[in-house]
């Protein structure tokens, strides 16, 4: 080990804040004053290595990935050891779980090196989980939600829009044909900052493959080659069906996968961020589908060239997921089709077009519309709750 691979990664940092962008996501920009030690997660393509990179403005600290091949062949404890002894007052590692046996030496640098900052990224939450060594007191988690509406507008426009909360009677902007043009370009591809860059469906279907060969197999360390078309032959029935499940016994059959191996696929194919499975309320068990299985990120419908009405329901859940309420499907459909829960308080939300009524709903969340009306919320602004 010397100071040229400091050097080099030094040289790398800084081509990586030279090219950071002049507008980031509010998410990046509005948070807080960060703890020393974290482990930031979110999505492939969220802005992970952007929030970390950042907010180490004006600090001593050395930035790499723990998949750069020069950074692997070290053992980690005694690279780190290392970039501390030169001087810096901490490191920002991405991507963590390339790292061999990182949790054993994220915590032995913890305990070693206090008042160190230790920044550390991966793409789910359950690399938390899978470390050997206590990490959930050590490390704060942050999770990084996919893009809103609200962030999206900031870097289409410049403007920063006030939030908003179901039941407000002011808008947080007025929905103009600019403010709607704006919102059918985030339904396509605004999830993700990197859509500014241009071909969002090729870098959207390359961070799928690297979620299926590279993320998922860290999780599920005995998966085969069957398992990953399995799990793409279910995305492909999901994109194709206007029934948003799966069903377990004939996938069982056609792919032969006994039904334990199916529901760990699908629980880790929900923690990568690929799929969102709802729920009854008061569902616990392990081994289940759900009531209704859709999209995680709703920009994987256009993508997929899937089903709108299934669309409709998936952007609605994943509105109101990422402000914070629980989300469960409904048991009768007559009353709406989802129950919102957030401190305590819930509410039936009914899904669906511009002309679509309300049932016994509390608030119907209604596609192509602009205005609020009564108890109908337009799609735009549930986009604008985080």
């Amino acid at each position: 080990m010397n100071s040229e691979i400091i050097n080099n990664l030094v040289a790398s940092m800084q081509r990586r804040m030279a090219a950071l962008p002049h507008r980031m996501r509010p998410f990046t920009t509005e948070y807080g004053k960060l703890p020393t030690s974290f482990m930031l997660t979110g999505s492939r393509g969220c802005g992970k290595s952007t929030f970390m990179l950042h907010h180490s403005k004006g600090k001593r600290m050395l930035y790499f990935s723990a998949d750069n091949p020069k950074v692997m062949t070290f053992n980690l404890y005694d690279f780190v050891s290392y970039v501390f002894m030169n001087g810096y007052e901490g490191v920002i590692i991405d991507e963590i779980h390339y790292a061999n046996n990182w949790s054993i030496h994220l915590k032995a640098l913890y305990d070693d090196f206090p008042g160190k900052q230790l920044w550390v990224s991966d793409s789910s939450s359950l690399v938390l989980r899978s470390g050997g060594a206590d990490l959930s007191r050590r490390f704060v988690p942050i999770r990084m939600p996919l893009m809103s509406f609200r962030e999206f507008l900031f870097l289409q426009t410049g403007t920063l829009y006030p939030t908003y909360k179901l039941g407000d009677s002011v808008l947080p902007v007025e929905p103009s044909s600019e403010i709607l043009s704006q919102f059918a370009l985030y339904r396509q591809m605004g999830s993700r900052p990197f859509y500014s860059e241009g071909d969002f469906e090729a870098r959207y279907m390359a961070i799928m493959d690297k979620v299926f060969n590279n993320d998922i197999p860290f999780f599920l360390p005995s998966i085969n080659e069957n398992n990953l078309r399995l799990m793409r032959a279910i995305v492909g029935s999901l994109a194709s069906s206007s029934i948003p499940r799966v069903q377990v016994s004939s996938l069982c059959a056609d792919w032969g996968v006994g039904a334990e191996k199916l529901y760990q696929i699908l629980f880790v194919m929900e923690n990568v961020g690929i799929l969102k499975i709802v729920r009854y309320q008061n569902d616990n068990k392990a081994r289940s589908t759900g009531a209704k299985m859709l999209f995680d990120d709703p920009c994987a419908y256009p993508v997929l060239k899937a089903d709108e009405g299934t669309s409709r329901e998936a952007y609605v859940v994943f509105c109101l997921s990422n402000a914070a309420y629980d989300i469960y499907a409904m048991r009768d459909e007559t009353k709406g089709d989802y129950i919102a829960i957030k401190e305590g308080n819930a509410i039936n939300i009914e899904v669906g077009g511009k002309s679509k009524k309300p049932k016994a709903s509390d608030y119907v969340a209604r596609d192509n519309t602009d205005y609020p009306a009564g108890n109908a919320i337009p799609f735009w602004l549930l986009g604008m709750m985080w």
